[in-house]
Parts: C-alpha cells; structure tokens; sequence
C-alpha cells in the first residue's frame, strides 16, 4: 500500500470529547475541557518541533473540527480542509491515494490506527492511537517508516 507523491504523513486522532449517549455516536459532540487541554498541548509540542505541513484535512465531526482548529491555530498548516472520507468507517486510504507532498489527517480511531498499520505492513490492531495521539510517518523509496508515536499523556503531569 502506498501513496506514491506522498512524502510525510502525520496522524491525530480527535480529543477527548463528551461521553456517548445511550451509547451512540453523535457527529456533535465536543472536546471537553481535558480534551482542549491535553489537545493543545499535543499541538503547540508539534509546533514547537518544527513540523509544518502542506495540508490539514479533517473529518467533519465537530470533535476532530475542533482538534484540527487547534492544530491550524498552533500554526502546523496555512488552512483547514474538510473530507468526508475522515468520518468513521470512511475511505481513509482512498484520500491517501490523493495526496501528495506534506500532510495532517485528523479523524477517529480505529481507521488512523488501521491505516498506520496497513502503510507500515503491521497487522491491524497493532497501532492504536490514543485520544489526541499522533503517529508521524515519512514515505523514502517507496516504503513508509515510522517516525513518532505520541501520546498526550507523555507531554503532562496528570
């Protein structure tokens, strides 16, 4: 699996939002409170790493909006673009397909976490990102290379 004009691909998962109701999946949730803390922490250590990318695509969902808000805040992109492909159960690897140079994809687990998989050659499963957790990925010679996992918990102290 490759995307072959694709050089650098960074995957964030949405913040921490309001729990479920009834147990159903609701497209409006928000981040809470935690979620904007630990989402802009995540961020402004990206920031502060130097990574800027071509583009910042995000699922509708108002949780990854409101992530990938953040992230464009934090100065990672010059814009914000939306793709239906990023919601839940969503074609993930077809927009990878179109993409090409430097780019932020904010969305849900388990598609980021699959797709990591299926780009390094890891079984699925094997990858599993954490509430505004990141996976940075560079493609060298056609072959994608892992070059960061993070996890908000790592960046503060509760």
């Amino acid at each position: 699996m490759h995307a072959s004009n694709l050089v650098d691909l960074v995957l964030v998962r949405h913040g921490i939002a309001v729990e479920r109701i009834d147990g159903r999946d609701d497209p409006e949730r928000p981040l809470t409170r935690r979620g904007l803390q630990r989402t802009e922490q995540m961020m402004s250590t990206l920031a502060r790493s130097g990574l800027n990318v071509d583009r910042l695509i995000t699922s509708s969902y108002r949780r990854a909006l409101q992530t990938a808000q953040i992230a464009l805040q934090a100065g990672l992109a010059p814009l914000l673009e939306t793709d239906e492909r990023l919601q839940p159960g969503g074609d993930v690897l077809g927009l990878l397909e179109t993409l090409a140079g430097s780019v932020v994809l904010v969305g849900h687990e388990p598609d980021l976490g699959d797709l990591a998989c299926d780009l390094l050659g890891w079984p699925r499963g094997g990858l599993v990102l954490k509430k505004a957790g990141v996976v940075e990925m560079q493609q060298t010679n056609g072959r994608w290379q892992l070059r960061a996992l993070l996890r908000p918990g790592l960046l503060s102290a509760d």
